[in-house]
């Protein structure tokens, strides 16, 4: 019974080291995972039927296994683990990409690469790469996008972070050297589009309009620095032609 068995294993490498070079691989692991678990099961039987439970037992676990789902690694071509085309040790497939999109803003991430592009997808600057973007056309953007698209601009600043790592500090540099202006740098009518009042507003008006904003623009909430301070000025600029 054994001879016939090792004859049948002998008959079995013969024929897979006939095909092994022109198999499908995913049809040859198949055949190996169910030829391993017969054949398993076969000797358990046979070791069973002599007396032998207690190689008999571990021998037929081990076949119902490789018979239903076991896993192996098999080299070259065929460096797999299987089934279900579950993939052990192996390099991740070339070509993916993460998206994610905001109402102004489209983005992709390569995962071979790690490049990240972009593109405007709402408002002026719709169908524009952002690649064509300088550096101070995205942050304008980005602050654009605070009060009505945080998402968009937490996106940009992902963007701007990865295309130009220092625009941060560039940032707080113009708004300190920008900060000492005060009420003085700002007209009434700059005050009534930043807080998007009509002339002749109240004071009720403005300060709803204020803490609407500031919802959206305080850097707690995450928004910007500079935007919120500006939102400020407009409110006092406004309160004070009241005064």
């Amino acid at each position: 019974m054994f001879l016939a068995a090792g004859c049948l294993t002998l008959l079995f490498f013969w024929w897979l080291g006939r095909n092994y070079a022109k198999a499908d691989p995913r049809k040859l692991a198949s055949l190996l995972r169910r030829g391993g678990g017969v054949a398993a099961l076969g000797v358990a039987a046979l070791l069973l039927f002599r007396g032998r439970f207690d190689m008999a037992l571990p021998l037929a676990g081990l076949g119902w296994w490789m018979m239903n789902g076991g896993a192996f690694y098999l080299p070259g071509n065929l460096g797999t683990y299987w089934p279900g085309g579950q993939r052990g040790g192996a390099k991740p497939q070339p070509g993916r990409r993460s998206s994610v999109r905001s109402v102004t803003v489209a983005m992709e991430l390569d995962h071979d690469t790690g490049d990240l592009t972009g593109q405007v997808v709402s408002g002026p600057y719709a169908g524009r790469d952002l690649g064509s973007f300088t550096k101070e056309e995205l942050a304008v953007l980005r602050d654009t996008a605070l009060a009505a698209d945080p998402e968009g601009a937490r996106l940009l600043e992902a963007y701007l972070d990865r295309r130009f790592p220092s625009w941060r500090e560039h940032a707080q540099a113009d708004l300190n050297a920008r900060g000492g202006g005060g009420d003085r740098s700002m007209t009434q009518e700059e005050a009534l589009q930043i807080l998007g009042l009509a002339a002749g507003a109240g004071e009720s008006e403005i300060r709803g309009a204020h803490r609407s904003l500031m919802k959206k623009l305080h850097p707690d909430q995450g928004g910007s620095t500079y935007l919120a301070s500006r939102v400020n000025q407009a409110k006092d600029v406004l309160l004070n032609r009241h005064n």
